[in-house]
């Protein structure tokens, strides 16, 4: 490329510049350049973070839901609360808080009797609600086994609901000729039996309902498998509901 040539200058201007010291212009400071603004890095939420999180719940949340709708082991909260004092989700807290999520079954068990004053039958029944809750155990599996569960609320007073189990020839009215064997009763409160067609166990327990109404549960255990809680579980919902026709068509 061509360099470009500056303009002549007259020699006259040329001597004056000779003979004049040149006047240094004062220098211009330069404004100091900024330095680049480190950029900080961005920090990524780990997965699971934040309010969208799919992280799965940890046990002690498992199938915690609050009042009615909370039923463990076939049996729901009111009842348990009659029968043992505290609702199922009062029992999760302090079972959780007891270290039960770690402990065997029967340790578990043992400890409600022993510390809380649970009653044998009702023991093992929160225990199996607890286990199922925190992930333990399938929803129809306890210790022994599987099991078939079914409740019934009736207008009937509690007396006349048990004495329709308790008498032999009032319960072959409304459970016909099924193999059942009575080994245990506890007045009013429950009883337990042995299905003789493959000894099964069956327990039944009785509660009060106000003025003029009963509730009573079944938990026929020691089953085989799955098949067979449907097919007992559908028997049972069928008994109990000719057992509440035939008490409140008689009231």
């Amino acid at each position: 490329m061509a360099t470009k040539c500056k303009p002549a200058v007259k020699s006259a201007v040329r001597k004056v510049a000779q003979r004049k010291p040149a006047v240094r212009k004062p220098a211009v400071k330069k404004p100091a350049a900024k330095k680049p603004v480190a950029k900080i890095p961005e920090v990524k939420k780990a997965a699971g973070s934040g309010p969208a999180s799919r992280r799965p719940l940890p046990r002690s949340a498992l199938r915690k839901v609050p009042g009615e709708a909370l039923r463990l082991a076939g049996i729901g909260t009111d009842a348990v609360a009659r029968a043992t004092g505290k609702a199922w989700d009062q029992w999760l807290a302090i079972l959780d808080k007891a270290g039960a999520v770690a402990m065997p079954h029967k340790a578990i068990a043992s400890m409600l009797a022993d510390r809380y004053g649970v009653p044998s039958w009702w023991s093992q029944m929160v225990t199996v609600g607890y286990e199922q809750a925190r992930g333990l155990r399938e929803a129809n599996q306890n210790a022994r086994g599987y099991a078939a569960s079914a409740s019934r609320t009736l207008q009937a007073s509690l007396g006349r609901v048990y004495g329709a189990w308790a008498d032999p020839a009032m319960r072959a009215l409304w459970l016909g000729n099924a193999p059942v064997q009575v080994t245990r009763c506890r007045d009013g409160k429950s009883m337990n039996m042995t299905w003789t067609a493959g000894k099964s166990s069956v327990g039944v327990a009785f509660h009060p309902k106000g003025a003029g109404k009963s509730q009573v549960t079944v938990e026929h255990g020691k089953l085989a498998d799955r098949r067979a809680v449907e097919k007992q579980k559908s028997f049972w919902g069928g008994a109990l509901d000719r057992l509440k026709a035939m008490l409140e068509k008689a009231a």
